[in-house]
């Protein structure tokens, strides 16, 4: 029994990350952008692997390095949870299935594209990929205005979106330097509150030898 359990905790975080790259790579549709709520989901709300903010961490990195999001995603939580081999079958997992299939039924739907209930079968996936990315979205400014506050989310988010639909600046050169930024507010943050931190001791040192 004792050596059943052990096997059995030895490769639950495999069954976990093979389980949840199949449900991300098998219905995972309308490209790298609409497959992440799904990756979200598996990774934040079904196994707790990391919390709402390391997965934004995580999503912002995947961004600027070159190559599929939805494949890097992969690689990085399933090396998160077992190092090279998790992220071997993480990737694997996420890919093949989809490949096989995508394979399998190009055939058919090059014979029935022209079929306008095919037409809009598709059609009716749109709007649920609009509306997951949007409750996505959701999260992620209320996460934004909680710990900027709502004048600065509402400030980065103007910037935000006029350096990429106005300015088209590329997608990572912005989160780049949003994580500049971010580094160099936190070091000046913890530089300001440092004095203020040591006077503390030495007035409650004062109050007591009164």
């Amino acid at each position: 029994m004792k050596r059943g359990h052990v096997v059995e905790g030895r490769f639950e975080p495999y069954k976990e990350i093979v389980f949840a790259m199949l449900r991300t790579g098998v219905f995972g549709y309308g490209g790298g952008p609409a497959i992440i709520p799904l990756f979200r989901h598996e990774a934040v709300t079904r196994y707790h692997w990391v919390d709402d903010a390391e997965f934004g961490e995580i999503l912002a990195f995947a961004n600027v390095l070159p190559g599929p999001v939805a494949t890097k995603m992969s690689v990085y939580l399933g090396y998160h949870r077992k190092g090279v081999p998790g992220a071997l079958v993480a990737v694997l997992t996420h890919i093949l299935p989809s490949t096989i299939a995508m394979i399998a039924l190009f055939g058919v739907y090059a014979v029935l594209k022209h079929s306008k209930v095919v037409q809009g079968m598709m059609a009716a996936v749109s709007p649920v990929v609009a509306v997951m990315l949007g409750v996505m979205a959701y999260e992620f400014v209320k996460k934004a205005w909680k710990g900027l506050g709502g004048v600065w989310a509402v400030v980065f988010g103007v910037i935000a979106f006029v350096l990429l639909k106005i300015v088209h600046l590329n997608a990572g050169i912005l989160v780049l330097l949003f994580l500049a930024y971010g580094s160099v507010h936190l070091s000046l943050r913890n530089k300001l509150a440092r004095p203020s931190s040591s006077k503390e001791p030495s007035d409650d040192n004062k109050g007591a030898s009164k």
